[in-house]
């Protein structure tokens, strides 16, 4: 049977972290809803939730729709800055309007004047409090039980090799060790963070590591899991209605990190959008099993030699290359379906054939590369040794979403890097949605509700209640509708 999804909804979560330089502005926390209300409240870019999307996470007032079809909000869950893009079909929209929640943020910070004392973030990890957080990716895909169930395992070679090319790196590293269960007073004064938790643990530094692939690899120790607060995993169930359309649901992937890097960005949802459709075609054999994925995930992340080991459940020895070239072969029975997976099969092939030949002359297409170089830099220039703070600081700087200050956008700026998208992609993305689905209506919509300065509205991804008397049915994400007008 072949019932993959030819063409495929997906999007991206971006939880951003904050640092306050000026003790007198407050705290993160104060800073990001200084960013929230300027963006909703003071240039009005789109409809502020009326309602409580959920009274614990996501109650009235913390964030709302934006009119590029993108939602940006407030996670209670540690009081953090955190970005939704639209529903997206093409690989260019999806880091066009990714990067233009961005810009966004960076203006508010700009026009408030509080750009030189206030930093975000797109890192996934806090290198001295052992916090982790994370780039969560969403794809659109068949509902059912082969696929869900009885054939995930399938996916997990693929999605911890990745990290080869889809990794940020990080320096050092994190060993997790059980913690001591909280008070009864530190849950009253932080109930939220403590909701849903079966288990805790800390985090702390790696001394053994001096640089890693990914981020997120050492947190992560679950491959599926529904309660995540201290149960981090590979992938987190969701049965809402933010995808699920006639016999399909959404995919909530974990395990990812804020790629800076365009190309990246790109390569890593366009791959794993390909491998979906075989996972949900039974195109991908049992021979690709591997005994402990988790650990494999660690492993590939820390290979200090970059040849990446793999052992499959049969005995079968090889590299995570080649492991990834398994993939690309069973795919391959998708050439010619369209341009854009014709481009992600060639490249996605360039790119483990040029890791193979020498991963650290990669830094134009992979982060964590690109991370390396400037850090082992900073430590020639420096006199610096591995285990040196400074280097954690360097590692946070390259993740500056602020293009002025990112070490990352000044290592663009020197046209070090490939790129999907250009400067004029990003800024229209801050205005204009994605022109092929549902996301265009809803934008439409919130224009609309945001000029006649309505009182009363309801917007989910999947429908807008107007007023008290007329909802607008948004089921179908493949839809633009636009037959609907609510002017």
């Amino acid at each position: 049977m072949t019932g993959g999804l030819p063409e495929r909804i997906f999007g991206v979560e971006t939880e951003f972290g904050c640092l306050v330089a000026d003790d007198n502005l407050g705290d993160a926390e104060t800073a990001v809803e200084t960013i929230k209300d300027y963006l909703f409240a003071e240039l009005k870019l789109g409809a502020i939730d009326l309602h409580s999307r959920d009274d614990v996470f996501e109650p009235a007032g913390s964030g709302g729709f934006l009119m590029n079809g993108a939602r940006l909000y407030i996670d209670a869950v540690g009081s953090h800055l955190e970005y939704a893009t639209a529903e997206c079909m093409n690989l260019t929209d999806l880091v066009a309007n990714d990067r233009a929640g961005q810009r966004q943020i960076v203006r508010a910070l700009r026009e408030l004047g509080l750009d030189d004392a206030i930093s975000i973030y797109n890192n996934s990890v806090d290198h001295f409090g052992g916090h982790t957080f994370g780039c969560h990716e969403n794809y659109l895909i068949r509902a059912d039980d082969d696929v869900l169930n009885n054939s995930i395992n399938l996916f997990y070679p693929f999605l911890v090799t990745r990290q080869i090319f889809a990794g940020v790196g990080r320096v050092g590293g994190h060993r997790l060790v059980s913690a001591k269960q909280p008070s009864y007073e530190e849950v009253m004064q932080h109930p939220v963070d403590y909701i849903w938790v079966s288990q805790m643990y800390d985090a702390i530094p790696d001394d053994s590591v001096q640089f890693q692939l990914s981020q997120r690899a050492d947190h992560i120790i679950k491959t599926i899991a529904s309660r995540v607060r201290f149960n981090r995993a590979l992938i987190n169930p969701k049965w809402e209605n933010y995808y699920s359309h006639n016999g399909m649901t959404r995919l909530h992937l974990l395990f990812g990190e804020s790629n800076q890097n365009e190309y990246a960005y790109a390569l890593k949802v366009g791959t794993t959008a390909l491998v979906l459709r075989l996972l949900e075609d039974d195109l991908i054999p049992e021979r690709l099993n591997v005994v402990r994925p988790l650990a494999l995930l660690r492993e590939v992340s820390r290979d200090p030699s970059y040849k990446w080991p793999v052992t499959l459940e049969d005995g079968t020895e090889l590299s995570a290359i080649d492991l990834q070239r398994e993939y690309i072969e069973l795919a391959s029975h998708y050439r010619g379906s369209s341009e854009q997976t014709d481009w992600v099969l060639r490249e996605w092939e360039q790119t483990l054939d040029d890791l193979e030949k020498d991963p650290l002359a990669m830094g134009d297409r992979i982060d964590w590369v690109a991370k390396r170089q400037i850090v082992e830099q900073y430590r020639a220039e420096e006199g610096l040794e591995w285990d040196d703070p400074a280097l954690h600081s360097v590692d946070l700087e390259y993740h500056n979403i602020d293009p002025a200050v990112s070490l990352f956008h000044g290592y663009q700026e020197m046209g070090l890097t490939r790129r999907m998208v250009s400067n004029l992609d990003i800024v229209t993305a801050m205005t204009d949605p994605p022109q092929n689905t549902r996301a265009k209506a809803r934008a439409r919509i919130i224009e609309q509700l945001v000029k006649k300065k309505s009182r009363f509205y309801l917007i989910d991804w999947n429908g807008v209640s107007v007023d008290r008397h007329r909802h607008v049915d948004l089921s179908d994400p493949f839809e633009v509708y636009d037959d609907v007008n609510v002017a």
